[in-house]
């Protein structure tokens, strides 16, 4: 058993990490589907790359759909408009892109439904090396480059750098995992009002997911939607609870 779990339990630890980082900076923005808007481009590059290349220029096709959005959401950040709106629309605009690319494959429900969320269960330790190598990356971009720039090029080294991520993990947890590991533990860390609300987001995010992985391997249960359903569970209980009355 805890051979089977430790792959994927390290996966989480390090997706948590980043993606809480990345979850705080949206909130904190107000631009709740950000993530899911470039998570959709990138799903809609790798759905290009099955129904028409045969899976070829996978992670090409993937990372350039999801750079495009971040490029279209850093530019429309500058601009005067209803972000969110405009957000909501290249969202809309991937998914529908997605399913008429697909509709003509025959493996492209099966598809679809990885991309949504993925049975990080038999993840190759493999593809966890590689995205942890690409996540330092990011994090050393993060914490070195990203303080000091400012107006336009910040935003697009930000929004940049969340296309990189979110292209990694997608094809490894999907789309809907990697929305609850961005926006459910920094939303429960800043609703209790931690003092350290990014290392809150982490045990929060651990938990849950770890916990949903280990659900999922004795109740044989789909390993992405288990964590989905248990972080949007638990995310919504202690939201409402510990908010006040308006």
């Amino acid at each position: 058993m805890t051979d089977i779990l430790l792959v994927p339990i390290a996966l989480v630890v390090i997706l948590v990490m980043l993606h809480s980082y990345f979850g705080m900076e949206i909130l904190k923005r107000g631009i709740i589907f950000t993530d899911l808007a470039i998570a959709q481009f990138a799903a809609l590059g790798s759905s290009i790359s099955l129904g028409y290349f045969h899976e070829e220029y996978f992670y090409l096709l993937t990372l350039g759909f999801a750079l495009l959005s971040a490029l279209l959401i850093a530019y429309a950040s500058t601009r005067k408009l209803h972000l969110e709106a405009f957000i909501g629309i290249l969202y809309v605009l991937g998914a529908s892109g997605i399913m008429m690319v697909l509709s003509h494959s025959a493996e492209g429900m099966e598809h679809f439904k990885s991309l949504l969320a993925s049975d990080i269960l038999f993840t190759p330790p493999s593809e966890v090396m590689k995205s942890g190598v690409i996540y330092s990356f990011i994090a050393l971009a993060l914490y070195f480059l990203y303080p000091k720039l400012s107006g336009f090029f910040k935003e697009l080294l930000f929004f940049s750098l969340l296309a990189i991520t979110v292209t990694s993990s997608v094809s490894l947890a999907g789309v809907f995992v990697v929305f609850v590991l961005l926006i459910a533990p920094p939303f429960v860390s800043l609703s209790l009002k931690f003092k350290k609300p990014l290392l809150g987001s982490f045990f929060f995010g651990w938990f849950f997911s770890i916990s949903a992985i280990v659900i999922s391997y004795f109740y044989d249960l789909p390993t992405g939607y288990s964590i989905v359903f248990l972080g949007a569970f638990l995310t919504a209980l202690i939201v409402l609870f510990s908010s006040k009355r308006a």
